[in-house]
């Protein structure tokens, strides 16, 4: 076998590893799944799997970066080009965020990163960094060149980012907590629209 067949084979099996302990662990928690477990379910043996990773949590933190990665790419031109978009740049960012809330195995991985934030200390630095920090990064760069452009008003991009990702992540919460008690969320279905909407009548120029 070649090393670049060798190096393919060594991705896919790590790729197969992430996605099948994403699915264990939305589904038994993280306690419940084992290394063997998962190893079983992907179809090597356990020591095989430590070829790919250390233990579970460093599996457990990989897949919680997926989970909270941000919508876009951190490419400033990529940024540039979207923002200059306007409403719709927030509308696709609403409309991203809006898919992974309802995705099944991303809303239980979800639930379960809550549980586990309060008990992983490198989870919660991995949170704050991947997810918060990241988001609002991407947002106030795309607010501040909305500002440069006269598409929004002037104020503190930051501040707008923090306004504008608070909302969607308690909408995000709230759909999770009313489905963890198999509540409806048919009401809450276009909250996320009705946001952007609200929310852009309210900055724009």
């Amino acid at each position: 076998m070649s090393e670049n067949m060798a190096n393919k084979k060594t991705i896919g099996t790590k790729q197969k590893i992430l996605k099948v302990s994403s699915t264990l662990f939305s589904e038994y928690g993280y306690k419940a799944t084992s290394v063997r477990k998962i190893a079983s379910e992907v179809g090597i043996r356990e020591s095989a799997l430590y070829n790919h990773f250390k233990n579970k949590e460093e599996i457990f933190l990989c897949v919680a970066k997926e989970i909270f990665t941000t919508p876009f790419s951190q490419n400033d031109s990529d940024i540039k080009e979207s923002a200059l978009k306007g409403k719709a740049f927030l509308q696709k960012f609403a409309m991203q965020y809006k898919l992974l809330t309802f995705d099944k195995n991303n809303e239980n991985m979800f639930r379960l990163l809550m549980i586990e934030l309060f008990q992983n200390k490198e989870l919660r630095e991995q949170f704050m960094n991947e997810f918060h920090n990241e988001n609002i990064k991407v947002l106030s760069e795309a607010f501040f060149i909305m500002m440069q452009n006269s598409l929004i008003r002037s104020a503190d991009p930051m501040m707008v980012a923090y306004e504008f990702l608070s909302t969607l992540f308690y909408i995000r919460l709230q759909i999770t907590l009313l489905r963890f008690d198999s509540g409806s969320t048919t009401n809450l279905s276009t909250q996320f629209e009705k946001h952007v909407e609200f929310f852009w009548e309210s900055i724009r120029v």
